[in-house]
């Protein structure tokens, strides 16, 4: 039996090189699916632990503790209780000790406040200090806040006590210290923050020996390795801390974390890459059975003859599919075991990366399993073809013309599919386009356009070859005919269709998801390049960046706000143009700008730069009453007042010192606000203050004259409730406050220096609380703002679809010392030089961090939607490999016949040239139709099946997806169809071209 089968093989060795093809395409995506899936599903993981905040990666153990004396011993032995309870191969756990204290903060500065002793494992190596790292009991460093809030300095001392009732223990202050990363693993612990009260001090091991600190509360801070995050080797965190959990508390120690949503977002990634590549390789393996079992029904003719033979001679029939069998098993173990490594290989080159290690033998056992399976069904496909041949009598068997090309169960079958087809629509708009057979409805859709458009090209070529030849167009005629009449055309004009469709789709979703991973990335950051930076105001933060890049054509100040409702971006307008990525669904670029133009703001009033300021005033008060007058440095954004006290009745001259204005740019001039005392009967005083100038000492300047003052443009008081009564005469400014025993009288009036109401560019709909024109907004100042929308958008950077756009010159004019809140940004221009960073930190902007598109497309890259379509690429890929394959077998196998029947026709006077063009038209036209039928398949199953570019993982729907399938895709797809296609065809036909132009004339 064996001779007989590798006699066979070697006799037909075209045939069985066809199949061994045919196999090993199919073959090599089955084997690369699990490498590719695991070593994506192991990236994508990754990807979503590198973007998971650090609180979802710290697991945090503690517990109420004593350290008699031994704290190193303490700390020692609580870490291994929980190390015996929760092993975690590679973690490295921080210890720590923290004891709540009490400050006696004096000075008058209030009574005892909490101020906890602390001590942490490599402290000074997660924080900027600015002195030196504790060494010994008795010696700390605080944090910048608690320095700034008490005060205290370096080299000063502190005592603190455990009780109101105990001895206090004094610490000298040897550094003052701001956590290096605050965002980061070390500081995921709320324990060792404010909490509500003061920062802890900082200490050294040491000092919890002492009984004042001997009853602390013990930590085991845990980051977990990434590896255990993404379930490297079938690990599976949420079991383990599930059964750790009842221990801990049994030994009365508290566990704190928050990996839920993590670990839940990286099951829900590796399934989603799973269904892609099952999906797609589902389509593939499908279409590579169908080619086997097509390849196998066009190169069946030979062995019939053989069938016919061995019928006669007296064998079964499971004897004779058994012989069928063997010769189809060595091609297709062949193409197997080619499989094997070109999968391998296209996985490894796909991914650009191997699973894990302890994942490489599970893929290398998938592997073989997924080819096992391809090479079972590529068998069981063939059997059925040659069993249905086997039944047919020994005549039939032995006949070389071909009987019937079609009956009614082709036609059943085709109905089937359509129908599929039709289901498979309806699922994807129903349920979605991953549900069910909704993900192969693309696919779907192009076979049934395939099956309709085989039939017409196959009545068609019957007709109009019957028509061409009887009028003597021979070249076409015969084309036509060999179309017509070829066994199996319309099966291969169908998978060629199918093939090129789905080519198309993927190609075509592929473009679409790096232009909707582009456009995301743009919207999401605003800017080609984006810093996150510390400043201690929005002033400071103008400031420093104008300073850094004097020009305005590299960089752009910007706050963003997400907690307000609606959020709110603040940028320079100024730089907006040269600086941001400007998209038309943001709107006006210059809205913003235009709106401060058309208001035509009063002429800015000189800055205070003197060290004193002389008031002249006059009072019609019966009772002396203060005037304070707030300004702000316009290089910090400190706010500064100055106390013009004892104002009496009368006209006055009255001056103040002035702290903080002479360095820098100098003070701008905020408002002025006003005290009313109580008069002799108890009431408030009533009477008047009018300001009737304002200059400066050292250097002398006029800050404020009679014009100034007079010019009721210049002045406004609050907007709502009881506002100060202001008149601008020219007498001066005259301020009045409205007292009513029914509510508390306004004390503020302001000076213009920003557009009221204030322009803002709206996205989304408006606020409910708005009424009319009467706009009002909290989020701009000390009170409520009045707002008037200078421009609509439909999207906003960063923000998304609802938020507002500000210019941030004007708010932080209106805040004025006000705490605004917000996070800080620097936007760089495209093209701005590494230098622009270095000037930022010169302008004493502290950077934390950065981003650019182009690395946040790249992540974009790595989620589980978009690492999937990848597969399916590389399976139309294969899909397309496969059709050319087919068409290579539909020429090989009706080249001998064909040649035959062309010299015939030459014998009887058909021209060479003729014979040449009919030789090479029929596989030409074939694959001509093929192509753009497919292409209209493609064009055709994008909109009823309702494909669309890859989704993003998180659910981001800002801007509306790209068109998966836009006309640049499409003509590449094309192009490189017909490249496939076309050079099969012509290396499969030129054997025939070359018999042809050898038989002579």
């Amino acid at each position: 039996m064996f001779s007989v089968v590798f006699g066979a093989v070697r006799a037909r060795a075209a045939q069985a090189l066809m199949v061994f093809i045919l196999a090993a395409l199919p073959a090599a995506a089955a084997a690369a699916a699990p490498w590719y899936g695991l070593a994506v599903g192991s990236r994508v993981a990754g990807a979503a632990v590198t973007a998971a905040p650090a609180t979802q990666k710290v697991l945090l153990a503690s517990a109420q503790g004593t350290t008699n004396g031994d704290p190193q011993r303490a700390l020692s032995d609580f870490a291994a209780r929980v190390h015996a309870v929760l092993p975690m191969a590679g973690a490295e756990p921080v210890l720590g000790l923290k004891q709540p204290m009490l400050l006696s903060r004096g000075r008058g500065l209030g009574n005892l406040s909490g101020f906890g002793a602390a001590y942490r494992q490599d402290f000074c190596a997660h924080v900027r200090l600015a002195g030196t790292c504790p060494a010994a009991a008795g010696e700390a460093v605080i944090s910048s806040d608690v320095a700034r809030r008490i005060p205290l300095k370096t080299g000063e001392q502190f005592s603190v006590r455990a009780s109101a009732a105990s001895e206090p223990v004094s610490f000298r202050i040897t550094g003052i210290y701001t956590p290096a990363d605050p965002a980061g693993a070390y500081w995921t612990d709320q324990l060792f923050t404010a909490n509500g009260q003061l920062d802890p001090f900082f200490t050294t091991l040491d000092t919890f020996a002492q009984p004042q600190f001997s009853a602390p509360v013990l930590s085991y801070d845990l980051p977990v390795p990434a590896p255990l995050l993404r379930g490297d080797d079938g690990y599976r965190l949420g079991d383990v801390l599930a059964a750790a959990l009842p221990r801990l508390r049994a030994q009365q120690i508290t566990l704190a974390h928050q990996t839920a949503p993590l670990l839940a977002a990286i099951r829900a990634g590796r399934a989603t890459i799973q269904r892609g590549i099952l999906g797609a390789l589902a389509q593939v393996l499908v279409l590579g059975w169908f080619a086997i079992g097509l390849a196998g029904r066009y190169t069946s003719r030979e062995r019939r003859g053989d069938a016919g033979l061995l019928k006669l001679r007296g064998n079964t029939r499971l004897s004779m599919l058994r012989l069928a069998l063997g010769q189809h098993l060595v091609p297709l173990l062949a193409g197997a075991l080619a499989g094997l490594p070109l999968g391998f290989f296209a996985a490894w080159a796909l991914a650009g990366r191997l699973p894990v290690p302890a994942e490489i033998l599970p893929a290398a056992l998938l592997s073989v399993a997924a080819v096992t399976i391809v090479l079972l069904g590529g068998l069981a496909v063939l059997a059925i073809v040659d069993a249905a041949a086997l039944r047919l009598p020994v005549a039939a068997l032995l006949r070389r013309v071909a009987g019937r090309r079609r009956g009614w169960r082709s036609d059943v079958v085709d109905l089937a599919l359509v129908a599929v087809a039709a289901f498979a629509v309806y699922q994807a708009h129903v349920s979605g386009p991953e549900t069910g057979l909704a993900v192969a409805a693309p696919a779907l859709v192009a076979l049934a356009v395939a099956l309709v458009l085989a039939r017409f090209l196959r009545w068609f070529a019957d007709r109009a070859g019957g028509v061409a030849v009887r009028r003597g167009r021979l070249r076409f005629g015969l084309t036509a005919i060999q179309v017509s009449r070829q066994t199996g055309t319309d099966r291969v004009f169908a998978l060629i269709v199918v093939a090129v469709a789905m080519f198309a789709v993927a190609a075509g979703g592929f473009v679409a998801g790096r232009a909707g991973r582009a456009d995301r990335s743009e919207v999401q950051l605003g800017a080609t390049r984006v810093l996150w930076v510390q400043a201690g105001t929005r002033t400071e933060l103008e400031y420093a960046v104008r300073r850094a890049d004097p020009t305005g054509e590299r960089a752009m100040a910007v706050v963003v706000d997400q907690s307000s409702n609606p959020p709110v971006l603040a940028v320079d307008s100024s730089r907006l143009a040269a600086v941001a990525r400007w998209r038309p669904e943001y709107g006006s670029l210059g809205a913003l700008t235009k709106a401060a133009a058309d208001a035509r703001l009063p002429a800015a009033l000189p800055l205070v730069t003197g060290s004193r300021l002389v008031l002249r005033v006059t009072s019609t008060r019966d009772v002396p009453s203060p005037l304070y007058l707030n300004l702000q440095n316009e290089a910090t954004g400190a706010g500064v007042q100055v106390a013009f006290k004892g104002v009496a009745k009368g006209e006055q001259t009255i001056s103040a010192p002035v702290n903080g204005c002479s360095a820098g740019p100098g003070c701008r001039l905020v408002r002025w606000q006003l005290t009313t005392p109580p008069g002799p009967d108890g009431e408030p005083a009533p009477g008047t203050l009018t300001v009737q100038g304002l200059t400066q000492q050292d250097p002398p300047a006029t800050i404020l004259d009679g014009p100034q003052l007079a010019d009721v443009t210049r002045w406004y008081s609050d907007f709502t409730g009881l506002a100060v009564k202001v008149t601008a005469t020219g007498r001066g400014l005259t301020m009045a406050a409205d007292n009513r025993a029914d509510s508390a009288p306004g004390d503020k009036v302001y000076a213009v220096d920003a557009p009221l109401p204030l322009p803002i560019v709206l996205a989304g709909p408006p606020s409910a609380d708005w009424r009319f024109d009467d706009a009002l907004s909290y989020r701009f100042g000390p009170g409520p703002t009045p707002v008037r929308v200078a421009g609509t958008a439909s999207v906003l950077p960063v923000l998304g679809r609802a938020g507002v756009l500000v210019d941030l010159d004007m708010t932080r004019r209106l805040a004025a010392d006000a705490e605004l809140g917000g996070v800080f940004q620097v936007w760089l221009a495209p093209g701005a030089p590494a230098s622009v960073v270095d000037d930022l930190r010169a302008a004493g902007l502290t950077v934390t961090g950065e981003d650019t598109t182009a690395a946040f497309t790249e992540r974009l890259a790595g989620q589980a939607d978009v690492v999937g379509s990848r597969f399916g690429l590389l399976t139309a890929a294969i899909a397309l490999l496969l059709a050319a394959a087919m068409v290579a077998v539909a020429a090989a196998v009706e080249r001998g016949q064909y040649t035959e029947q062309l010299r015939a026709l030459r014998i009887q006077g058909l021209p060479r040239r003729s014979a040449v063009v009919a030789g090479w038209a029929g596989t030409a036209g074939l694959v001509t139709a093929g192509l753009i039928a497919g292409l209209i398949a493609a064009a055709v199953a994008v909109p009823v099946a309702a494909v669309v570019s890859p989704p993003f993982a998180d659910g981001w729907r800002v801007l509306p997806p790209p068109d998966p399938l836009t006309l640049g895709p499409l003509a590449a797809a094309g192009l490189i169809a017909l490249l496939a296609l076309g050079l099969a065809a012509w290396l499969s036909v030129r054997p025939l071209l070359r018999r042809l132009r050898g038989a002579g004339r």
